[in-house]
Parts: structure tokens; C-alpha cells; sequence
């Protein structure tokens, strides 16, 4: 079983939901696709890490070759490449690596290079595998490593282990490679306008790619919420409601798993996974407190 878990916006509790629900499944790989910033690592701290750099490829230019056509210029769309002073100039940090222009390079003046732009790193804690993705300062794009991670995720899955993969926020193309190949989206969301603006958005991407969905509210007071609102009129399961905690949210501020030291969340946390589990298909088990 694969789940993952997003969030319209950050500071929601995508984190703390997915690193709560990893720790307490059993047999479990967390896997940190929120490249650009990761944190799931401070949670989870865990031992034994293997590091692996994730390599792109880039064009390099032979001047010897380079008939100045422009050929290679008018094809890229995202303007990393310029013909300037009789010279062809080529612009890593806005390079996709598609390899387009090696294509359409009429003299083959073109090559690649491989340029590493971030890495992968792999660890456990207390029988959880972490796998956490760092998208190197200035890289246009961290699909490549999320490919990479979700391909580990894939071999863990294989081995029976059950899969929390801790989108990016919002609703960019990272978020969609993220959950391609979930079983399940949890979406996270806070008791206001702006959280149920940023639910909106999420839930109408999930629902583009036919995936299906609940949703945690999290950080409830009691009081209206536009939130719960928005399920309720689109008809969107709620599979649980946190509530705002001032214990929780310093456990969480500390970098604390809360359900590795308190019973009441692990019990939470144990009962909305085997609601999960159930709106996946696995055996009928009781919702978690409301």
C-alpha cells in the first residue's frame, strides 16, 4: 500500500501526519519527496545512511563544431541556450535536460555531461526506512530525484513494507510525479478560509488524476471551518480531526514523533491507518475518534 499525503500549503501538518502514520504501521518506508525543503529526517533522525548523488545531464558545446545556426537556440523553450557575440553560451541553471538540442544540432556540435543536482539519502529508524530527497540550491526541477525515490519506495513496497510519501506542498508538477503511483492521497488541511482555498486546490488535482482521497483536519478548535465545509459540500471523506493541541504542536516543534511517546496519539494515529487501510481495500476496521 502506497498513501500519500499533501497539502494545498505548508505548515498544514502534512509532515507531522506522515511521519505519525510511517511510525506506527508496523512495516513502514517514509519517503520525503518535499526535495526542496525535506524534514522529515529531523523526526525520525535516522542511523545507518547511505547517500546517493543523482546526476543530470547537460549540453556542452564544441566550438570547433558550432556553425552558429541557432537551430539548438529557437528549439529550447526554456531559454538555456543563446547565440551571443559569435559564440553559443549555455545556461545550466535553466537547462531541463530534455537533450533537444543534441537533436536537432545539424554539425553534432553538442554533447552531454552528467552535473550532479542533488541527492538521495536512505536510513532507518526504530524499523522504519527513511528516504529523504535533497534538491541541490538553483536546480530548475527535482523530478529526477523524485523518480529516484519513488523507484526505492517501489523496491520497499515489493518487500511488503507499506509506503508514506511526504509530498510538496501545493499543486506543481513535483506534487503530480509524487502521487502517480499512490494507492491513496490523505489530504491535510487547516480550519480556515485560505486552508479550504488550498484543499480545494489539492482535491480538484487528485481528482484530475483519479485518485482516492480523504482528508485530516487538523488543528481543530471547535469552531466554523470553511475546511469541513468544503468536505461536507463536495461529499470528500473526513477520516479524522486533530485537534489543536498545544502539547502536540511542541512535540512537534522539537522534532518529536508524537506517537513514539504518547499513547493517545499512537492510538489516533493506529486507528486513522487502519481507516486508511479499509478505504483501500484491506478489511473493514472501525473509523478513528472524531
Amino acid at each position: 500500500m502506497k498513501v500519500a499525503v499533501l497539502s494545498g500549503k505548508g505548515g498544514t501538518g502534512k509532515t507531522m501526519v506522515s511521519v505519525n502514520l510511517a511510525s506506527v504501521s508496523g512495516c513502514a518506508a517514509y519517503v520525503d519527496c518535499d526535495v526542496e525543503e525535506p524534514n522529515g529526517h529531523l523526526f525520525f533522525r535516522p542511523t545507518n545512511q547511505e547517500e546517493e548523488s543523482i546526476m543530470v545531464r547537460s549540453p556542452k558545446v564544441n566550438d570547433d563544431l558550432c556553425s552558429g545556426c541557432r537551430k539548438c537556440v529557437e528549439f529550447c523553450r526554456f531559454n538555456a541556450l543563446a547565440y551571443v557575440g559569435g559564440k553559443l553560451l549555455i545556461f545550466d541553471d535553466l537547462c531541463h535536460s530534455c537533450g533537444g538540442c543534441l537533436l536537432v544540432c545539424p554539425e553534432k556540435a553538442l554533447t552531454e555531461v552528467e552535473k550532479p543536482m542533488g541527492k538521495v539519502q536512505v536510513g532507518s529508524s526504530a524499523g522504519v526506512e527513511v528516504l529523504t530527497g535533497i534538491l541541490n540550491l538553483g536546480e530548475a526541477s527535482g523530478i529526477p530525484i523524485i523518480h529516484r525515490l519513488l523507484k526505492k519506495g517501489q523496491n520497499l513496497e515489493d518487500q511488503g513494507r507499506e509506503i508514506f510519501v511526504d509530498c510538496p506542498p501545493g499543486t506543481a508538477c513535483i506534487v503530480m510525479e509524487s502521487i502517480q503511483d499512490a494507492d491513496y492521497c490523505l489530504l491535510v488541511a487547516e480550519p480556515s478560509v485560505f486552508g479550504a482555498h488550498n484543499l480545494a486546490m489539492v482535491h480538484e488535482l487528485v481528482t484530475l488524476l483519479q485518485k482516492p482521497c480523504g482528508v485530516v483536519l487538523n488543528k481543530e478548535m471547535g469552531e466554523e471551518n470553511p475546511s469541513r465545509d468544503y468536505c461536507l459540500e463536495k461529499n470528500l471523506p473526513i477520516l479524522g480531526e486533530i485537534p489543536f493541541d498545544n502539547r502536540l504542536g511542541s512535540l512537534n516543534s522539537m522534532g518529536t514523533i508524537a506517537a513514539r511517546v504518547q499513547d493517545n496519539y499512537r492510538q489516533w494515529f493506529d486507528s486513522l491507518l487502519e481507516t486508511i487501510r479499509k478505504e483501500v481495500g484491506h478489511e473493514k476496521i472501525t473509523h478513528p475518534q472524531r
